[in-house]
Order: C-alpha cells, then structure tokens, then sequence
C-alpha cells in the first residue's frame, strides 16, 4: 500500500525533511501549467499520451492499460535514473499526475518496493488546482496592498525588487504572468504563462510573505490573455496608491535596458500591432527606425503619442509621490514613508 496525502499537508509543512514535488504528466502539460517548483519527469511525451487516449477513448480501458504498461516500461530505465538521483539530494519524493490516478499510483508503487520513500498527491494536479481555488481569495483578503502607479518607464518594476531585496513583500504581477500587460508587454520574454499558471505564482508569492503589507505594481484587470481575478482586483483598488515619476530621459533608458537585446523581430511585430492606433506612416518610420538601430527615438515617440496619452485619462488620488532619479534610493524613501503612514493609521 502506497503512501497519500493532500497539497493541504504540504501548503502547512506537514512534510518531515526535505521534498521535491514530480510531476509525471507529459511534457505539454507540464509547460501548460505545473505545481511551482515541481519538476518533470514524464511516464509518456505527448505523442504516446495521445496516443494512449485516443485507445481509451474508442476502444477500452484495458487496452489502454496495456498500452501504457508496455509504453511505461520502455521508459522505466530513464525515469529510474532521474528519480534515483533525486532520492539522493531529498527525504521524500512526491509524485503527481492530472487526477491521482493511473500515473502517479504505478509509480509510486514501484518505487516503494524499491525502497525509495515515494509519496502520491492525492488528487493530483486537479486537487492541486481545487486547493488554490480554495483558498487564494482569503490569502488575498488578509492583505494591505501599497500600489505603485506611475507612466510607463518610471521604473516600477525595478523599484518592487529593490524593495524586495531590503525586506518588504512584494507581489510582482507581472512575472507571475510574464508579461509587461501593454502590447508590447510580452517583448523578449517567451511565452506568457497560462491563467493557472498566473495563480499559481500569485498564491506561491503571497503564502511566503511574512507581514501582510505587500506592495504591488498598479495593473489594469488584464495583463496579455491573463485577468486578474476579481477579488484581488478589488482589493488592490481598496489599497494605497502612490506614484513613482521620472524625467524623459530617465524613462527611455528604462525602457530601453528593458527591451532592447536582440529583440528586433518582436518589435517589429509588436509594433505591426500598433497600427491601428498609431497609423501606418508613424509605424513604418518606427520599423525603419528599429532596422537603423535608432531604439531610443521610437521609444520616445512612443511614450509622447502612445503611453502617456493613456495614462493620462486616469483620475486617481495618490497619497505620496516620489521622483525615480535612483532605484536604491527611491524604494529606501517609499519604506520610510509607507512605516510612518501605517503608524499613524494604527
């Protein structure tokens, strides 16, 4: 008899020793979305996967069975390799596939009779998913959010990792999507994470907080095909704004460390999408531009016709601003001042 037990035991560290989480899906739903930290070692890719419920599917079960046994084992001397080196570096190992079944029981099965101390999530990934459903939206609840907005290349994303490096809780929404949230947010990035995916890294980021003021960057509700889900929505509005500002010439050297590194493919792409805002004459002289390497006029001309007229439409009511000339600086000034707005509230 094999070993249970539920994500719940681990999210409170039940788990004795060191753990490593194995996901046992294919590959292609592993990239789709995983549990955070997990990694992959795959009974079948996803050819074979398909293959295998396409048989389920119209012919039985137990051919599908017999199938994947004899698929499994063509497999097992890769997986045992992988596995028996990671039962060198942890205590347990804790293997998952979509539902707790099949997969994940043939495996852990087989291993303990090896005497490897294997372990099944119960539920698997969708068990996982069902758990973070759960129990996101009263994690969210529990927290006061100090919300930076400012125009885009203030350096706000730079600013939430310095206050990050000097101890604060920060929720980067933007890499839990891997996405920027404008049109060319996704620019020398790869792809964007799935919706779960998005969760997922939310839930992860605000579990491991160790106060309950977090600071966020100020997003609309969709950030690329990834929505902000409603209540943390909500409770980012109910939260403290203040504004970051930078010079001209500060933002576009902003904007161009972050996107200028052999990413003219996707800007032009990107650009191409722009069109119909910018017109075809201002898009084409900013492709030429690219092609020239003259980065910084596009950017400019970019954040004068495009980015800041967007901005500008917002009425919101900050309750400090603070002038970007140096990350350090900056975010050592929001912590000062957060400290002291939140004792007078107390």
């Amino acid at each position: 008899m094999f070993r249970e037990i539920t994500y719940d035991d681990i999210d409170k560290g039940k788990i004795e020793g060191s753990y490593i989480l194995i996901d046992v899906r294919s590959p292609g739903e592993y990239e789709s979305e995983t549990i955070p930290g997990s990694v992959n070692i795959p009974i079948f890719d996803d050819k074979e996967r398909e293959t295998i419920g396409t048989i389920y599917k119209q012919d039985s079960m137990e051919n599908a069975k017999k199938i994947g046994i004899e698929v499994g084992a063509k497999n097992f001397p890769i997986i045992y390799d992988r596995v028996s080196q990671l039962d060198k570096q942890y205590n347990s190992l804790i293997f998952f596939c979509a539902r707790g079944g099949f997969r994940s029981s043939a495996l852990v099965s087989l291993f303990r009779s090896l005497g490897i101390n294997s372990i099944k999530l119960d539920g698997g990934y969708k068990g996982y998913r069902k758990y973070i459903n759960e129990h996101l939206p009263t994690l969210v609840g529990k927290v006061h959010f100090v919300v930076l907005y400012g125009n885009t290349g203030t350096g706000k994303t730079d600013i939430l990792k310095s206050l990050q490096s000097q101890g604060m809780n920060i929720l980067d929404l933007e890499g839990c999507a891997n996405h920027r949230g404008s049109i060319l947010g996704n620019v020398g990035l790869g792809e964007q994470n799935s919706q779960k995916m998005f969760e997922s890294l939310v839930y992860n980021s605000l579990k491991t907080r160790n106060s309950n003021l977090v600071f966020v960057e100020g997003e609309s509700q969709r950030i690329g095909k990834d929505v902000i889900p409603k209540y943390l929505y909500d409770a980012m509005n109910k939260g403290v704004f203040i504004k970051i500002e930078a010079s001209l010439e500060k933002r576009i050297d902003n904007l161009f460390k972050e996107y200028v590194h052999g990413t003219d493919g996707e800007l032009i792409s990107s650009l191409n999408l722009l069109r119909k805002y910018l017109g075809d004459k201002n898009i084409d002289k900013y492709i030429e531009l690219v092609n020239q390497h003259e980065y910084k006029q596009v950017i400019e001309e970019l954040i004068i016709k495009y980015y800041d007229p967007l901005y500008e439409h917002k009425n919101r009511k900050y309750c400090a601003v603070f002038h970007n000339d140096d990350i350090i600086e900056t975010s050592q000034n929001i912590i000062d001042w957060t400290r002291k707005f939140f004792l007078k509230l107390m």
